[in-house]
């Protein structure tokens, strides 16, 4: 899963592809609360390594906690959808890596209190 912001500034997207010789591609990106879908045209691609990276501004402004569908495709003369990728991503603000330890996705981030009974302190979470 690919998880991005709600900036509307550029943001890097990292894949890897079925195959490699296909640049340019298309991007659509499909919402899955609201069912729209939103078509970009990525011309520009670089390897790195076996990723396939890009950067791509986002309009209109992906939602905060919405589900999207992400498939890159190229297509061909007669109109035929070849493959690239598929995933999902997931839009939150919230700083996520799940690599270290303390910024796990937090669902209720800063809404309701916690009570740590030995030191009688509060902290909100």
């Amino acid at each position: 899963m690919i998880i991005l912001t709600t900036s509307a500034a550029a943001q890097t997207l990292s894949v890897i592809p079925r195959k490699y010789d296909s640049i340019p591609f298309k991007m659509s990106i499909r919402d899955d609360s609201t069912n729209i879908t939103v078509i970009y045209t990525i011309a520009t691609a670089t390897t790195v390594g076996n990723y396939f990276q890009f950067t791509q501004a986002f309009s209109p402004v992906l939602v905060e906690n919405h589900f999207y569908d992400i498939h890159l495709y190229t297509e061909t003369v007669s109109g035929y959808k070849e493959d690239i990728f598929k995933d999902r991503i997931f839009c939150t603000d919230q700083d996520v890596n799940q690599l270290n330890e303390s910024s796990h996705y937090e669902l209720n981030e800063g809404q309701y209190t916690h009570y740590d009974g030995f030191n009688n302190t509060y902290t909100v979470r």
